[in-house]
């Protein structure tokens, strides 16, 4: 069968039963958009900006366990695009990004929009490719969805010049791939395995501390199968909530800069620690070396040997997938049959009740002023804990992860290594095109909304009935807060004097727009939201602008230098 460089690579789409592109249409990429116009096999999402097509794709990798895919033409739309595969990689998101390129005799001339794409985007892929010959592109592609989902995951680009979409070539799609340079180990040493086992039934102050490969590699029933064999106590980083239910007794919460008490005391003060899918990275542990002041052993499980020992020392190293570690230590622990010493465990058990008894995430509610930790609690009332929750950067953030209490991996969707604010939205698109009968909610601030909000538009277009909950202190409040407690209260341009009416704007875009004032009103509000089944809503709420997030560990500081409220400063 001979057909286009265009042609190819929507066949390979079809191929890898690619249900959504997202993507912004250019000169460089008009002969793939020609070819996606004629078929209905692989449906496109016309984004506003190509920044919120990676974030899109994103958030659909994330709430999925497929590989979410965008596509953007040469110059300013890979550009564009480069915010959006950071923000993936540094999350271990899954992604094949197809690029427009200028015609291969063009590349190096300065050409009109050329920019050169792998270059750039080679410190923030986990691969990228040029392709020159267009019997390149089916196998190009077919390593490009390989390499993206397997290993440790992450965002493949592959660049086509134009006139490559136009020269033909007979296609043959790859099944079997195989890369003499690229063998990721999956399953676990056996002698490490058992060496970690050994350490877990001696330990006297365990604690489980779980990351966001527990999720990516839909490991979350088996890590709760073994927490609750041992009957060890559970914490997790911001991007692994969800990955054990957060109602369940055993679990501690969130550890790290805005983490529990209760969960970073555990960590600090324990005396065997196994590390599951997680990078120890500095918003968890803080100063390493605070850190390494109490003696613990360390069993660090994680598919990618290069984060192991990277900021802290480990003593069991477990390189392989965590699922399939995960069931190893299951298997192991049932048919021999040993358990944990139990006086021991009962002992830390009541050193644990002890600092849950700090009641760290108590905060003072209002019947005058919208508190933000108030809506998110109403939120997750209102949808039963059930929802998709996407989330932009910032204090709303940290509120979304300490009051929204996540039972289900791959229902939490934000930016946890780069921080990017403007991802809610394109998230919340993603999840929702995923899940098309969930609810799903957009937790935002004023300040991360207007990053992205141009995809009110997309919205409407594809009829997406989110719920964007916008709490707005007319700040940028994350930065207002570390200027007050750290920079003398000098708010240098973290004000926004000049906010537009929200809900006048979603009204504009076609959605329905409310904008609350009053405690009063929060519930009321978000029970109306979510009966409009085929509406996207946007809710501003004015929430108290002085507001911190507490508890909060000072960059550069330990876990048990906690500042847990306004009087401890």
């Amino acid at each position: 069968m001979v057909l286009t460089g265009a042609e190819i690579v929507v066949r390979c789409l079809q191929e890898e039963k690619v249900e959504y592109v997202f993507g912004y249409p250019g000169g460089a990429v008009l002969f793939l958009y020609d070819e996606l116009f004629k078929q209905d096999q692989v449906r496109h999402v016309l984004v506003r900006h190509e920044q919120a097509a990676v974030h899109a794709a994103d958030g659909y990798a994330r709430c999925t366990d497929k590989v979410g895919v965008a596509l953007v033409t040469s110059g300013p739309g890979a550009t564009n695009a480069v915010t959006g595969i950071a923000t993936a990689y540094c999350d271990s998101i899954p992604l094949v990004i197809i690029s427009g390129q200028v015609p291969t005799a063009a590349i190096g001339q300065d050409a009109f929009q050329e920019v050169d794409t792998v270059g750039i985007t080679r410190p923030c892929v986990k691969h990228n490719y040029l392709v020159k010959d267009v019997r390149e592109v089916a196998s190009t592609i077919r390593k490009a969805f390989y390499l993206a989902a397997s290993g440790r995951p992450g965002p493949v680009l592959v660049d086509i010049p134009k006139d490559v979409c136009t020269q033909k070539c007979e296609f043959d799609y790859p099944r079997e791939i195989t890369m003499r340079s690229y063998n990721p180990v999956t399953k676990g040493h056996l002698g490490q395995i058992r060496k970690a086992l050994q350490l877990l039934l001696e330990a006297e102050r365990p604690m489980i501390y779980s990351g966001g490969g527990v999720i990516l590699s839909d490991a979350a029933e088996k890590l709760t199968r073994l927490a609750r064999l041992l009957g060890f106590p559970v914490t997790s980083t911001l991007m692994g909530l969800g990955g054990y239910p957060a109602s369940d007794g055993q679990f501690l919460g969130m550890l790290g800069m805005h983490g529990t008490y209760e969960a970073n005391m555990g960590m600090h003060y324990s005396d065997v620690l196994l590390a599951v899918g997680a990078r120890f990275d500095d918003r968890v542990i803080g100063d390493p070396r605070h850190f390494g002041q109490e003696p613990r052993k360390i069993i660090h499980i994680d598919i990618d040997p290069s984060s192991i020992s990277k900021r802290v020392k480990v003593d069991v190293p477990i390189v392989g997938n965590v699922a399939d570690v995960l069931d190893e230590m299951i298997r192991q622990i049932e048919s021999g049959g040993a358990r944990p010493e139990q006086d021991a465990l009962d002992t830390w058990w009541k050193q644990i009740d002890e600092w849950r008894r700090r009641e760290c995430l108590k905060y003072k509610n209002s019947d005058e002023i919208i508190k933000p930790q108030y809506v998110v609690e109403k939120l997750w009332e209102v949808t039963g804990g059930d929802a998709f929750v996407t989330s932009d950067v910032g204090q709303h953030q940290m509120w979304a992860a300490q009051y929204y209490k996540f039972e289900k991996p791959r229902r939490w969707l934000n930016s946890g290594g780069l921080g990017t604010m403007g991802v809610g939205l394109p998230y919340a698109m993603g999840a929702q095109l995923a899940h098309p009968g969930s609810p799903v909610a957009c937790i935002t601030g004023e300040a991360s909304i207007q990053m992205c909000i141009q995809e009110l538009s997309t919205c409407k277009q594809f009829r997406l009935p989110i719920k964007i909950v916008n709490l707005n202190n007319r700040y940028l409040g994350m930065v207002r807060q570390w200027q007050e407690l750290f920079h003398g209260g000098r708010y240098s341009e973290s004000y926004m004097d000049s906010l537009p009416d929200f809900a006048k704007l979603a009204e504009a875009y076609g959605h329905i727009g409310i904008r609350v004032d009053t405690p009063a009103d929060v519930e009321g509000a978000l029970r109306e939201a979510f009966k409009q089944k085929n509406e996207l809503v946007f809710l501003d709420f004015q929430v108290d602008q002085t507001e911190n997030v507490y508890p909060m560990v000072q960059g550069g500081k330990g876990l048990t230098e906690m500042i847990l409220s306004a009087e401890d400063l």
